[in-house]
């Protein structure tokens, strides 16, 4: 099975550098011309599915492309949401809730919403329980940053720490390919 992960493209201005998570927010200027150059990119791809989350701004990220049938939309591939701490900036959150940055686990602990336990098992199950039991062959997945490098931790044998540490810019895809052995899917 091959899979290419896209990141949404870049978010409304005001929402640049902020803990998003569940808010329903569309593209910026910019989002709009990377939307353009990622349909351009993947236009002679012929894809078995299309798994896209929900929220507007992935949604928007599919706008230009023609060559897509049969888009599918799931709260499973949502952000993480950050509950009261979505739409704020880290100093934001940290004046708010009177803390600092230790660790990565004391940091995501500190914050509100879906637990991190919670997020990584949605994230789980849905890349190495439902995926692999469709048969498909070639699938697209339009989602957000978090999904993305939670997925990478999973079986590419990184921490969470780790992944979270890596950039995926607005727009940027990437290409994995699944081999199913014993009822568990391995990268290679």
């Amino acid at each position: 099975m091959r899979l290419t992960l896209v990141r949404h493209c870049e978010v409304e201005e005001k929402y640049l550098g902020r803990y998003n998570g569940h808010i329903d927010i569309g593209l910026s200027k910019n989002g709009y011309i990377q939307a353009k150059k990622l349909s351009y990119e993947l236009k002679n791809e012929n894809y078995d599915a299309v798994f896209c989350s929900d929220l507007i701004r992935a949604k928007e990220s599919l706008k230009y492309f023609s060559n897509l049938e049969n888009i599918i939309y799931t709260d499973r591939l949502r952000e993480k949401s950050w509950g009261e701490d979505e739409g704020k900036t880290y100093d934001e959150i940290c004046d708010s809730k009177n803390i600092t940055y230790e660790s990565f686990e004391q940091w995501i602990s500190a914050l509100g919403g879906e637990s991190i336990e919670d997020f990584t098992k949605r994230i789980d199950e849905f890349f190495f329980e439902f995926l692999p039991n469709l048969k498909y062959e070639n699938i697209l997945i339009v989602t957000h940053s978090g999904v993305i490098k939670t997925f990478l931790s999973l079986y590419d044998n990184i921490t969470l720490e780790n992944a979270f540490c890596e950039k995926i810019n607005y727009g940027d895809k990437k290409t994995l390919y699944f081999v199913q052995k014993s009822n568990k899917v391995i990268l290679s």
